[in-house]
């Protein structure tokens, strides 16, 4: 568990692949608690299971609070890298209608406003291209499950390794990483900035003079 910073209040770490944002057996809290010998860790923001990179966690409720309402009024940036097979525009915005299908697990594109329908809105910048796969960096204005994943493949851009909504075989994890996290200490009122560099692996390393100077 790699740890980039840590107080009494909150707890900024790297969250591996495969392991589960939500307080559960073997979830980022459990994991945490076990790291750092302490008992009160508790999730305010998620990342899929299958997706790695910056997450913060608080330490106590009146943190927990505090970050949840940053996230929901704004106060709390989230920025993600990903690498799409094919060609996008230079930057742009993505908007949509999701709706979520609890039964297949899976985001959609909605045609109409309706029960559970939500609009989905990031914006993203291209900081590079090769022959065949883009590198963008994303900022989500909402945070709906899947969004990013859902928004890029309908629009026949599939995140390399993503295994749900691309049919590629990809010999990969998925391409998505948590970059950039940016909010107000619960406490002290701080701005505090984080960011990381995603793994030196495929397809990562297509891009990685890109990734050194970012």
């Amino acid at each position: 568990m790699e740890i980039l910073y840590q107080d009494m209040d909150c707890v900024v770490c790297i969250k591996p692949a495969g392991v589960l944002s939500t307080d559960e057996p073997g979830g980022m809290p459990d994991l945490l608690r076990e790291a750092l010998h302490v008992r009160d860790i508790r999730t305010v923001h998620r990342l899929d299971r299958v997706v790695s990179g910056l997450m913060v966690l608080a330490r106590n409720a009146d943190a927990a609070s505090e970050l949840s309402r940053q996230i929901r009024e704004g106060g709390f940036s989230k920025r993600y890298l990903a690498v799409v097979h094919g060609k996008t525009e230079l930057n742009g915005t993505l908007r949509d209608l999701l709706a979520r299908d609890k039964a297949e697990r899976k985001t959609y594109v909605a045609d109409a406003p309706g029960k559970g329908v939500q609009e989905a809105v990031l914006n993203y910048e291209t900081l590079g291209q090769t022959n065949e796969l883009s590198l963008v960096r994303i900022e989500l204005i909402t945070g709906r499950t899947h969004q990013i994943r859902c928004q890029f493949s309908y629009r026949g851009l599939p995140l390399v390794g993503d295994r749900k909504y691309s049919l590629r075989e990809d010999d990969s994890d998925i391409a998505l990483w948590s970059s950039e996290l940016c909010f107000t200490h619960p406490k002290s009122g701080e701005t505090l900035h984080f960011s990381a560099t995603p793994p030196a692996v495929w397809p990562w390393t297509a891009f990685a003079q890109i990734l050194e100077n970012k």
